[in-house]
């Protein structure tokens, strides 16, 4: 009926798609005007723009709810048991003194628990805990914080 291609039918909703999800995901840092700036570089009639504005601002709080729904459900922590091992000496060895840490993570997911046993050496350990500490003081970072407050 419209005397269009299928691809630029399809190409078309997949832009609109696409900048309605962005746009969605991105509503805190996104004002009005931004918005609008972003639509006019497309170069639209203003009637075009002020629909697609007009769609933004009626479906934008439903698709991000959406959206939301689509997000991967990750495990969640629920307690950690660990034990340290110590082997002082063997029938060979008289002083050899061997270490290991074995610890059983229990986690959540979709209401079941599951547990994952890790064994690791302290040295390696000790090198876990300083990533981890580092990531988390990267996380205090401006930037990190803008980037996690853009995903909420």
């Amino acid at each position: 009926k419209l005397n269009i291609g299928v691809d630029t039918i399809q190409h078309g909703v997949e832009g609109l798609v696409y900048l309605l999800t962005e746009s969605s995901k991105l509503m805190a840092s996104i004002p009005f005007l931004d918005f609008q700036d972003s639509i006019h570089v497309l170069g639209f009639s203003d009637e075009l723009n002020k629909s697609l504005l007009q769609l933004y601002l009626d479906n934008r709080k439903e698709i991000r709810s959406i959206l939301g729904e689509l997000a991967p459900r990750l495990p969640s922590y629920h307690s950690l048991e660990w034990r340290l091992d110590v082997q002082l000496a063997t029938r060979s060895l008289r002083q050899q003194i061997k270490t290991a840490v074995t610890m059983k993570l229990h986690l959540n997911q979709n209401e079941d628990q599951t547990a994952q046993v890790l064994q690791t050496d302290p040295a390696t350990l000790l090198h876990l805990i300083q990533q981890l500490e580092q990531a988390l003081g990267e996380m205090k970072m401006n930037h990190c914080r803008r980037i996690v407050r853009n995903m909420k």
